[in-house]
């Protein structure tokens, strides 16, 4: 047992890889999300509003890479015009701004190569930017406010102190082998995919209101393809969506910042809870059918044969679709918050989601 770590007068923040930020916030589109898909009141409408206008702010500060380069989301078909116009309005009336309904052809004049029969969306304050260095400068924040940052180590378990003030963890390094105990006056369970574990393991008088109750988590997995000849090969400039779909958003076109395109992700939800998903992120060359037949609802003259498999990611799900972020007033137990089915748009919505962790913790029941 290695000698025990107290954090009552300092943050210390518990990654359990090598690096922060390596399993869901570096496997995903790298998009800054305009909010348009979210139900009025819930947690992810709310959290990607305010945390959209704060990431950009962050990243202009910083000076981390990004490009606000827009996005289409089209109906290929007349038939799905009914149910785009139902998204623009409904977006538009829930806050996404400054959306333009398009018609074909002023679609296309955008995106010659896009087939659009039912019109398109315009959002133009939707993004793309660079999570990795987005994630190295958060790393740095918290190491230049005075916190600690304490990788390769995998919390056990926990419970709460027996003075009530706090908490006691049991951790172990994963190289080593070697247990330490942490002591900290409060705690945040923001493990991502391993969250839910976390929770069942702290040992918390926890009394959730039945409505309250954030039920088992679903992990989905969702592969990408990238497109042989890169940037050359891409006609299109701009991210490019399908209307969305049960699970997701549907398999859209995105860019990194230097113009390469990959498509992505499906929806493949995974039986059970998975004992490690380090085996999970492999993508089979088998889904690259569907992935064409997908794509070519929106872009018909993508030549065959051009998709390759590119990375994977995992998001865990809640049962209400919503983000989860459960302090004291929702299980009861002061200095607790967990973080439960963070998944997009929870990138965009990470440091609004910060501003309420934070308040969780300082409320006074």
């Amino acid at each position: 047992m290695s000698p025990a770590i107290n954090t009552d007068e300092g943050v210390v923040l518990l990654e359990s890889e090598s690096h922060v930020g390596t399993a869901t916030s570096s496997r995903n589109s790298e998009v800054i999300h305009a909010g348009i898909y979210y139900p009025a009141n819930s947690s992810k409408n709310r959290m990607c509003h305010r945390g959209r206008g704060l990431l950009y702010d962050y990243l202009a500060e910083r000076g981390i890479a990004h490009d606000k380069v827009g996005k289409l989301i089209v109906a290929p078909d007349e038939r799905d015009a009914e149910r785009l116009r139902e998204l623009f309005e409904g977006a538009s009336a829930r806050g996404a701004p400054d959306l333009e309904m398009l018609t074909p052809a002023q679609a296309r004049a955008m995106e010659p190569a896009l087939r659009c029969d039912g019109g398109a969306i315009h959002s133009p304050h939707t993004g793309i930017f660079d999570s990795h260095a987005y994630m190295s400068a958060l790393h740095a924040d918290v190491e230049n406010s005075g916190g600690v940052v304490v990788t390769n180590t995998h919390v056990l378990g926990g419970q709460v102190r027996p003075d009530g003030e706090g908490f006691t963890l049991r951790a172990v390094d994963v190289e080593s082998g070697d247990q330490t105990m942490v002591s900290a006056r409060y705690l945040v369970n923001a493990a991502g995919l391993h969250a839910m574990e976390i929770h069942d393991a702290i040992a918390a008088p926890l009394k959730y209101a039945p409505e309250l109750q954030p039920g088992r988590v679903r992990y989905a997995k969702g592969s990408y393809f990238a497109l042989k000849g890169g940037r050359s090969a891409c006609p299109f400039r701009r991210l490019i969506y399908p209307l969305p779909e049960s699970g997701g958003l549907g398999v859209h076109l995105t860019l990194d910042l230097g113009g390469q395109p990959r498509f992505g992700p499906d929806v493949e939800f995974l039986p059970g809870e998975p004992n490690s998903f380090d085996d999970l992120y492999d993508v089979s060359a088998s889904r690259a059918p569907d992935f064409e037949r997908a794509i070519r609802a929106y872009w018909p003259e993508m030549p065959s044969g051009m998709l390759e498999p590119s990375y994977a990611g995992i998001r865990a799900k809640l049962p209400s679709g919503d983000f989860g972020v459960f302090g004291p007033d929702e299980h009861g137990v002061d200095g607790l918050v967990h973080i439960l089915g963070i998944e997009s748009p929870g990138l965009t919505s990470s440091l609004a989601l910060a501003e309420d962790v934070v308040a969780k913790l300082t409320t006074v029941r």
